[in-house]
């Protein structure tokens, strides 16, 4: 996902590609990549909880692929798009797997190589991985697999920030969809905060369907009454974007409903003049939860539905492919709670089931969509 924020900027290997997040601070926006390019897919055995895959992983876990070659072509031209971003990005964003490393490296190798030339700081950026933003897994009697250390993913990835600490480490025993949201709210507080701190103009963020969707949720404070609505999108390599309210805004759902289907979520706005990316005063105080030591370390969630993380954001681009040369393919979307009760004594292909494979528009010439593959 790529996130922008005004005042501050945000922003996929044989796997889909990871989506991003781009914000930016002359007004708040955050700038969403959907999903990670074509992956290979794994198999888990409901039973014992043992993943499995045909083609070994770089990092050496079955739920870790690479990107296709296709995935990384589309790494490329996402990198293109966000050459052009105004504020540039600043800070970047990822999930620890390797798919969405693979997605976000192109930008981030390319940004570094035009450090010193007009418009960019004289400052290479480094990857951020955050595990607040990593894979979602549904809840499971055994432990799925994580991304692979920090000092197993740096001499792959030498961008990555070996000093960053993660806000966040989801439980190894996977999710409910309600805990997948809050997860994903308590996580963007934090990142909000940090840039808010810093005075970062722009971000992005590189993650999972099911995290770009919750996301999206998340930032607005649109949550739906079924989770299998289709209100943000998660195509693969998509492009979102998201601009902050300013004080005195407020969420709209009927306008954003109405616009959901149409790529453009939330009215656009002038940007506001301001340094920072300091929430709203007007954000409603609500009761706040706290996420289980196992998976937040008791970090606190504050009341975010119906009014948005930190003040709140409008969706001003939803999913957006005109930079890719296949335009809209592979889209994804919630199927309902996913859990593991043991009951299911076989292996399956975690990429069929899991979720439902949305058709996007594509352009002529494109590839067709495969099996319900998972981000």
């Amino acid at each position: 996902m790529l996130a922008r924020f005004y005042p501050s900027p945000l922003k996929w290997s044989r796997c889909k590609l990871r989506p991003c997040g781009y914000l930016s601070r002359r007004a708040p926006c955050l700038n969403l990549l959907q999903r990670v390019e074509f992956r290979s897919n794994w198999a888990v055995n409901h039973s014992t909880g043992e993943y499995t895959s045909h083609l070994v992983s770089p990092t050496g876990i079955a739920a870790d692929p690479e990107l296709t070659s296709h995935g990384v072509d589309q790494s490329k031209q996402l990198a293109v798009r966000l050459l052009e971003v105004d504020p540039p990005i600043e800070r970047v964003y990822s999930s620890p797997f390797y798919r969405c490393l693979q997605t976000i490296e192109p930008f981030v190798s390319q940004r570094s190589n035009l450090v010193g030339k007009s418009g960019h700081k004289g400052k290479d950026l480094m990857i951020r991985a955050e595990p607040g933003v990593g894979e979602w897994f549904g809840s499971a009697p055994f432990e799925h697999p994580t991304s692979a250390a920090i000092e197993v993913l740096k001499p792959m990835f030498p961008a990555i920030d070996i000093s960053y600490e993660p806000i966040i480490r989801p439980t190894r025993t996977g999710e409910s969809l309600a805990e997948l949201h809050d997860r994903v709210a308590a996580t963007m507080q934090e990142i909000i905060s940090q840039c808010d701190r810093d005075g970062i103009r722009a971000i992005v963020i590189c993650t999972h369907a099911a995290v770009v969707i919750a996301l999206g949720r998340v930032l607005t404070g649109a949550m739906p009454d079924s989770v299998d609505v289709e209100d943000f999108s998660a195509f693969t390599c998509g492009l979102s974007t998201y601009r902050r309210r300013t004080t005195g805004e407020s969420f709209a759902a009927d306008s954003n409903n109405n616009k959901r289907n149409s790529g453009e979520l939330g009215a656009a706005r002038e940007p506001a003049e301001a340094n920072s990316l300091q929430a709203s005063t007007t954000t409603p105080q609500a009761a706040s939860l706290t996420l289980p030591s196992g998976q937040g370390g008791g970090v606190a969630v504050r009341a975010w539905k119906g009014c948005g993380v930190t003040g709140g954001w409008d969706c001003t681009s939803n999913s957006d492919c005109s930079h890719l040369a296949a335009g809209e393919e592979r889209g994804w979307r919630f199927s309902g709670d996913e859990a593991f009760d043991g009951s299911v004594e076989k292996s399956y292909d975690a990429g069929i089931g899991l979720g439902v494979v949305v058709e996007g528009k594509g352009t002529k010439g494109s590839r067709p969509t495969g099996t319900n593959s998972r981000l």
